[in-house]
């Protein structure tokens, strides 16, 4: 099925949604766990939030109960600032699971441009595109099916967030503290840091986790500065114990936010924080650079898709399963033909099976033909690539053992 997308900015495509969606959702659990001013919180939390419900079709949602994990999908769409008004895309898309059992949350970035089938939230295909578009075409509902369909793992709940969230969140809670590595400036912004240490305010912070084209290591630099501004937001937070600085802050996710987390769901996750915020894993979904019809795409490896699955199912108490699904054939068919995972120079990479996709444009794409070299003979596999880095740091975030997928 061919549906246009919404033109975008470029200079503006990545402004990180996923700062925005991690903090707020953060801030909700932190909030709703604080000891201080528990009653003033508690009421107005339940009126802030009662407007950022928003129920989907899912079929893997699962009642939240003590020491039992849960997941969580985690997008940032692109809408919000710059007087963008439109459903927009999701920049960020992060599986987060809570497993107050073993005390750890784990979290999982998908970079925008993955190359994915689409699925609308009853499992129609919708063409292959880039992950970021599956929210725009199929909803949030159709987005937790894509996410489930790539890593092979159950979606319980989703949290959107729009990007005019970021800068109001950190001016709220007075600014926050960054390193910089290297120094730069950025040309879109107009953002210049030094290296060394930085007190910002929230436009500075956007600047900070946004840029770039400046980083010797491109969209992955990018996101270790994100999760770094991640983590003082959420210390900042954590240290406030100002009460008109928690009713602001709701204030903020009430505008910004839809979730088909209840308020009584939010309460049952806030019990187990403690618990599950002991230590955080975070990692990415490691993908190669390829074009495919002349756009850019990240595609992850078979083995690199295995991988995080495997982390993700562990962390939400389920057996490992081998990865069976679109990507994993399209890159069998591809590695048949000749193509090298390691080649590190933006190879073109063939759909094989590309019916119904789109570009990033709206645009429609061309099928490879079913006679094209490396259809036939598809015994090989691929096993290259460099896999994404973990970390492990002190943190928040649910555990026990979840059942059928």
């Amino acid at each position: 099925m061919n549906k246009q997308l919404p033109p975008r900015h470029r200079q503006r495509r990545h402004l990180f949604s996923r700062i925005r969606t991690i903090v707020l959702s953060a801030i909700i659990v932190l909030l709703l766990g604080a000891g201080a001013s528990a009653a003033y919180v508690y009421y107005t939390a339940k009126g802030s939030l009662s407007g950022s419900y928003s129920a989907v079709k899912n079929s893997n949602k699962t009642a939240i109960t003590a020491n039992k994990p849960i997941s969580v999908l985690l997008m940032g769409t692109d809408t919000g600032a710059y007087g963008r008004t439109y459903k927009g895309r999701t920049d960020t898309m992060i599986v987060v699971t809570i497993n107050p059992k073993t005390k750890k949350t784990t979290m999982v970035s998908i970079p925008r441009d993955t190359v994915a089938k689409i699925y609308s939230a009853s499992g129609k295909s919708e063409g292959v595109q880039k992950i970021n578009a599956a929210y725009t075409l199929a909803g949030a509902g159709g987005a937790i099916k894509t996410v489930e369909k790539l890593t092979n793992v159950p979606i319980n709940y989703y949290v959107t967030m729009n990007m005019g969230g970021l800068k109001k969140i950190v001016n709220a809670i007075g600014g926050i503290t960054v390193k910089a590595t290297f120094s730069w400036t950025d040309s879109a912004t107009h953002s210049s840091f030094t290296k060394g240490t930085h007190h910002v305010n929230g436009t500075k912070a956007l600047a900070f986790a946004r840029m770039r084209d400046e980083d010797p290591q491109g969209d992955y630099g990018r996101q270790k500065r994100q999760q770094q501004v991640i983590t003082a937001i959420i210390k900042k937070v954590m240290n406030t114990k100002s009460v008109s600085t928690y009713h602001k802050l709701l204030s903020l996710v009430s505008s910004n936010m839809k979730t088909d987390l209840s308020f009584d769901n939010m309460l049952e996750l806030a019990k187990d924080d403690r618990q599950a915020g002991q230590t955080v894993k975070k990692t990415t979904l490691q993908g190669t650079g390829v074009y495919i019809e002349e756009s850019s795409y990240q595609v992850p490896t078979t083995k690199e898709l295995n991988r995080v699955s495997k982390m993700l199912r562990k962390s939400l108490g389920l057996s490992a399963k081998t990865v069976s699904n679109y990507n994993t054939k399209e890159n069998k068919l591809n590695v048949a033909a000749g193509f090298d995972f390691s080649d590190g120079n933006n190879p073109t990479y063939t759909l094989y099976d590309s019916s119904g996709s789109t570009t990033t444009d709206g645009t429609t794409t061309t099928a490879a033909g079913s006679s094209t070299t490396g259809t036939t003979g598809t015994t090989g596999d691929t096993t290259g690539g460099t896999t994404g880095g973990t970390t492990t740091t002190g943190g928040y975030g649910g555990g026990g053992t979840q059942g059928g997928y």
